[in-house]
């Protein structure tokens, strides 16, 4: 049996953290890493090089890295070590069905609370997602997506469905970036987004929750198109 992959993660020279700052910090940090990928899918932690580069303990950072490993974004193996999760076929197929119900039902109940203030916060960043569209900037797409999915959230003040969702949205965010690189994929997006806007304009909770589930069922498609592994050998869900 080979050798585990080179281990990495070690922050730049400067990017220390204060002594006193709590693990949820540290696993907020780890969390930015992997969802821009500097931390890949299947790459292995360097525990010790990371602690030393945030000037901590182990101690918080074990901590971080046990939260991350409870939101499915790592996985700890006794004598191995940590590695970020590698998602396959199977966990897009199974995660995205349950996410579009969830979402789709967190935007039904959004539309329905709708103030006159809200509406001009959900208008500028989709002009930001057709700007974004415009000049191919997938990263900023994502960010600005998840803004837009993270106000609706807000006003739906539906505190368990936010809490589930955002558990499950973590996972998915570990492969997203990946399937906006495929042809055509961020002019679907920026088409269904123009649907579920002009639903949330007149109102029609009914059409959101139509539009919303629809559009993540496209997404999970198209990610389920990727290059993942056929059958994981630990899976992203565990």
């Amino acid at each position: 049996m080979g050798s585990p992959p080179s281990k990495t993660g070690a922050s730049p020279p400067g990017e220390r953290l204060d002594s006193k700052g709590l693990y949820q910090e540290v696993a907020q940090r780890l969390r930015e890493r992997i969802f821009s990928h500097e931390l890949a899918p299947g790459t292995w932690i360097d525990e010790k090089a990371l602690a030393q580069a945030f000037g901590i303990s182990r101690t918080p950072m074990r901590e971080a890295l046990k939260e991350l490993a409870g939101e499915g974004l790592v996985i700890l193996t006794p004598r191995r070590g940590c590695k970020v999760v590698q998602l396959s076929t199977r966990d897009i197929e199974e995660v995205f069905p349950v996410l579009a119900l969830l979402e789709s039902q967190c935007a039904f109940e959004a539309t329905g609370k709708i103030r006159p203030k809200d509406l001009p916060r959900l208008k500028t960043l989709h002009e930001t997602l057709e700007i974004h569209t415009a000049n191919k900037d997938r990263g900023g797409w994502l960010k600005t997506d998840q803004d837009f999915h993270s106000v609706l959230y807000e006003i739906s003040g539906n505190r368990w469905l936010l809490r589930v969702i955002s558990d499950l949205r973590k996972v998915v965010l570990l492969a997203r970036y990946y399937f906006l690189v495929q042809e055509g994929r961020l002019e679907q997006s920026l088409e269904e987004h123009r649907q579920i806007m002009a639903a949330i304009c007149r109102q029609d909770a009914a059409a959101v929750r139509h539009y919303v589930y629809a559009h993540l069922i496209s997404c999970g498609k198209a990610m389920s198109e990727l290059q993942l592994p056929a059958t994981p050998t630990e899976s992203a869900l565990k």
